[in-house]
C-alpha cells in the first residue's frame, strides 16, 4: 500500500535521509520512530509530497507521490501534528468545505454524517471549532483526514497536547480506523505506539534503524536474562569490570544516568548479579542499582539509538 523505496534528501551539507526503504502493507499499522533531528519529519513530508526527495519514489496504492501527486494524493488522509482548522466555522460547515476543496465525489451529507459519528463528534457538530477543547479539535482533524474515505491514513502525532483519558479515546479511534485503513502513526510516545501498531520502522541519523514487527522485535533474546544496572565510577572501568564475567552475551551503555553514574543494559545466558557484585567489590565501583528487566519497546529504542555497545 505505501512503498518508499531507496529515498534520499540532502540540505546543504546535512544528510537528512541515506537511501532509506521500508514498506506498509494493506491494513497495518505502522508506528513510525525516532529521536529529532533523525529525518522522521523530513520522510513523512517526502511521503504526503509537500516536499521532494533527491532520489529514490514513494508510492501510494501504486502512484508515484512526485509523478502522478494528484491520483497518489487521493488516496491518502493526512493529519499533521497541528491540523489545519478554521476556527471560526462550525465543525459541520468545515468537513463541507473541506468535501468541496477536495472535490470528493460522495454524496456529502451522508458521508460526513458517518464521519461524524464514527469519531463522536455529532453532539458537537454545530459548534465553533475555536471553542471546542483540544481532544475535539483533534478529532475534527481526523475527520478532514477521512473525508474521501482514503485507503490510507498518515497521522503526525496526534496525541500531541491531549490529557491521560483523551490520548486513551485517540488510541481506541486509531485502532477502530485500523481495521478499513492503512495507517502510519508517527509519535514520540513509545507507550502509545506499543499500544496500538503491529510493525515499527525506527530512524536515526537519516537511516533505517529497525523495521519490522513489534513482538518480533521484543522477542530478540528471548530465553536471556535482562539486567538493568546503575552503577558509579569510571564509564570505560565498569565496562572493562563487565566484560570479565562469564555468561555476558551484550552490554549496552546508556549514559550517564547522574553525575559520575553509568546505566547499562546487560544480557547474559545466566543470572549474573552475584558475579557482577564481586567483580566490583574488587573495584572502587558502587553498585547504585541492579535489578532485572524485561525486553520493551522502551529498550530496543535506547539501544538502537544509543549506538552504544560493548
Amino acid at each position: 500500500m505505501i512503498q518508499v523505496r531507496n529515498v534520499s534528501k540532502r540540505y546543504g551539507r546535512h544528510q537528512a535521509l541515506d537511501d532509506i526503504s521500508f514498506e506498509v502493507k494493506k491494513g497495518d499499522i505502522l508506528g513510525f520512530l525516532g529521536p529529532n533531528g533523525a529525518g522522521k519529519s523530513t520522510t513523512m513530508n517526502i511521503i504526503t509530497g509537500y516536499i521532494s526527495c533527491d532520489s529514490g519514489e514513494v508510492l501510494i496504492d501504486g502512484k508515484n507521490i512526485l509523478e502522478d501527486p494528484k491520483a497518489a494524493k487521493s488516496r491518502m488522509g493526512y493529519l499533521p501534528e497541528i491540523p489545519p482548522l478554521y476556527n471560526d466555522m462550525t465543525v459541520e460547515k468545515y468537513l463541507e468545505f473541506m468535501f468541496r476543496l477536495k472535490r470528493i465525489r460522495l454524496p456529502m451529507e451522508e458521508h460526513i454524517s458517518k464521519i461524524l459519528d464514527d469519531l463522536n463528534l455529532s453532539d458537537v457538530s454545530e459548534r465553533i471549532i475555536g471553542h471546542l477543547s483540544k481532544g475535539y479539535r483533534q478529532r475534527v482533524g481526523l475527520a478532514q483526514a477521512l473525508l474521501g474515505d482514503p485507503p490510507v491514513l498518515i497521522l503526525d502525532e496526534p496525541s500531541v497536547g491531549l490529557d491521560p483519558a483523551q490520548i486513551i479515546e485517540m488510541r481506541n479511534l486509531i485502532r477502530k480506523l485500523g481495521e478499513n485503513h492503512t495507517v502510519i502513526l508517527s509519535s514520540h510516545v513509545l507507550t502509545e505506539i506499543q499500544a496500538v501498531c503491529d510493525k515499527i520502522v525506527m530512524i536515526n541519523n537519516g537511516k533505517i534503524a529497525a523495521n519490522g514487527k513489534i513482538d518480533l522485535l521484543m522477542g530478540t533474546g528471548k530465553g536471556t536474562k535482562i539486567i538493568r544496572l546503575v552503577a558509579e565510577g569510571r564509564e570505560q572501568g565498569i565496562l572493562s569490570a563487565l566484560k570479565s564475567i562469564d555468561g555476558i552475551i551484550k552490554i549496552t551503555s546508556l549514559g550517564e544516568s547522574e553525575r559520575g553514574c553509568y546505566e547499562f543494559r546487560i544480557e547474559s545466558r545466566k543470572d549474573i548479579r552475584r558475579a557482577i557484585s564481586r567483580a566490583f567489590s574488587r573495584t572502587d565501583i558502587a553498585i547504585m542499582l541492579m535489578q532485572p528487566a524485561g525486553h520493551s519497546l522502551e529498550d530496543i529504542y535506547l539501544e538502537l539509538i544509543s549506538g552504544k555497545q560493548g
